[in-house]
């Protein structure tokens, strides 16, 4: 049996296409509404502590409005008349009065109409991810000798016989059909038929950039409370999912320090605590000897990070800022963050020593509240010089 006795004989008039995609455009309205709530709750849940040190299979609830299809509705609270004038109306006149809306109390008083529905859409960790991360990417990237860092984006790369009907290209079925029937002496558009059809495919298309890595330094020093601590991890948690989202292939180097660095894995990095003095150098030291030894900087681009509460040994902050200015002859871009306990609290030396950077390729923030940290991603990882301007 042919596509055509199954599914009847095709037409193409001159309509709202639209109507025939009612399933895909409500699924569409579902995403952006879920996006809008996400985008809105950003401080919140980039800030979830039960979020942070999760196995990655966690599923976050989003207050979504509900999506209720448009239609007319009778209005309950109108006295009289059904909407026709009395033709002794003229511009400026007010034709009605503002009714209060469903769910409205007067006063203090409990309303006694419905409110606005509102439902918990559960998103998992990579869904959110891809939605907070999906206009950041790792800025001032540059060809390097060798290609291996892989992003995926989907392409329509063909046009086909045979496919699904919510992929028909209708621009390509008439040209098809007009083609068909004008060779049959009589070119016009009608009696489509199954040859006519033309479908649009896509694949996967892997982009290869130049290789990246990262580094991610951490103060675990005695100086470094918990709140210290818990916002250095919540960046790097959100940094690390970042990358993973936008990237196939990315090197992340964790590196812990007091007053001595050492390179970890990621487990110790985000659950391991240490004590003891602070010396900041130690672990851009250790930073550079490993890009010496492992990370040529002709082959990769390079993006140090560190998270401190600048609690530095003041000799140290000099011997800091040279090494700083070592990171930015070789790197893309060099990011520190502080975190203070209040807005109120003083510049560290750490941050006083680094204030006399001038050079775009560092980078510094300050963080006094977890609702900061999602900022802060954005002030590392947005490749727009306006965007930056902004956070």
């Amino acid at each position: 049996m042919s596509d055509i006795s199954k599914y009847g004989l095709y037409s193409v008039s001159k309509q709202d296409w639209s109507l025939h995609r009612k399933g895909p455009i409500d699924q569409q309205r579902h995403k952006e509404k879920i996006k809008e709530a996400i985008k809105k709750n950003l401080a919140d849940i980039v800030s979830e502590e039960n979020i942070i040190l999760s196995d990655g299979k966690k599923t976050i609830k989003v207050p979504v409005r509900s999506l209720d299809e448009y239609r007319f509705r009778y209005d309950f609270n109108q006295q009289q008349g059904v909407g026709q004038g009395d033709g002794d109306s003229k511009v400026g006149d007010v034709i009605g009065q503002g009714q209060p809306q469903q769910g409205q109390g007067k006063g203090k008083e409990a309303g006694d109409q419905p409110g606005v529905d509102y439902y918990e859409a559960e998103v998992t960790l990579d869904e959110l991810a891809a939605y907070i991360f999906e206009d950041l990417g790792l800025p001032n990237l540059e060809e390097k000798k060798q290609a291996e860092l892989e992003s995926e984006a989907v392409r329509f790369t063909d046009i086909r016989k045979k496919g699904i009907m919510a992929n028909l290209d209708k621009k390509r079925t008439i040209l098809e059909n007009l083609k068909r029937n004008a060779a049959k002496g009589n070119p016009h558009f009608g009696d489509v038929k199954d040859d006519d059809l033309r479908f649009k495919t896509w694949e996967p298309e892997i982009k290869f950039q130049s290789n990246a890595v990262v580094f991610a330094m951490m103060d675990v020093s005695g100086s470094m409370g918990d709140f210290e601590k818990y916002i250095a991890r919540s960046f790097y948690f959100w940094m690390v999912r970042f990358l993973r989202t936008k990237y196939t292939k990315v090197n992340i180097v964790f590196i812990s320090h007091h007053t001595e660095a050492k390179e970890v894995t990621e487990e110790e990095f985000f659950n391991k605590g240490e004590s003891g003095g602070t010396q900041v150098s130690s672990a851009y030291e250790l930073a550079l000897q490993i890009i010496k030894e492992r990370y040529n900087p002709a082959d990769w681009n390079i993006y140090p990070f560190h998270f401190s509460d600048g609690g530095n040994l003041p000799w140290d902050n000099d011997r800091c800022v040279d090494l700083v200015y070592k990171f930015i002859d070789i790197c893309n871009l060099f990011g520190y963050g502080e975190i203070r306990e209040s807005h109120y609290s003083l510049m560290s030396t750490l941050m006083s020593a680094f204030s006399r950077i001038d050079n775009k390729k560092y980078v510094g923030v300050t963080i006094s509240d977890k609702s900061e940290v999602y900022p802060a991603l954005r002030k590392f990882f947005s490749t727009s010089d306006a965007d930056k301007a902004r956070v």
